[in-house]
């Protein structure tokens, strides 16, 4: 695991462009969504997630959960088509997993329409994601920490 700025990075997982989630790929052609520690910081202590039902396609721009936090509300944000295969039953009882642990605690598994390949095609990994991931908590000063409250 690697860090800027207090906020860690896990170099195998892809990240969207803009840092605020993760995706892992899982056996099977599944793939796991979670929010970053740039994400988790920036919203606050999380209060809330609400995951679409399972067996939910969902369009890329439409997203696959909401967080709401002390002090903001908003999508998770999804890039590619997917169907809802299901939501991290411990984060939707305890939404606060994902300030103290942001990359074990995941908020949702989806099925990509199109195939795990494709739907990776636009997420960064590696080093090239760690540099772009570092110039964004540089650029606006973020300062990771994790919530246990």
């Amino acid at each position: 695991m690697q860090a800027c700025n207090g906020c860690e990075f896990i170099g195998t997982l892809h990240y969207d462009p803009e840092f605020q989630i993760w995706v892992r790929r899982e056996q099977g052609g599944t793939l796991t969504v979670g929010m970053t520690d740039i994400s988790q910081t920036v919203a606050g202590k999380i209060l809330h997630v609400r995951v679409r039902r399972p067996g939910t396609r969902r369009p890329a721009g439409k997203p696959v959960a909401t967080v709401e936090s002390g002090k903001w509300a908003g999508p998770v944000p999804n890039f590619f088509d997917c169907v809802i295969v299901e939501g991290n039953p411990a984060v939707l009882a305890d939404p606060a997993l994902l300030n103290a642990d942001p990359y074990g605690a995941w908020i949702s598994r989806v099925e990509p329409t199109g195939g795990a390949d494709l739907a990776l095609a636009d997420f960064l990994t590696g080093d090239a994601a760690f540099v772009g991931y570092c110039e964004r908590v540089r650029n606006e000063d973020i300062q990771c920490e994790r919530r246990t409250e």
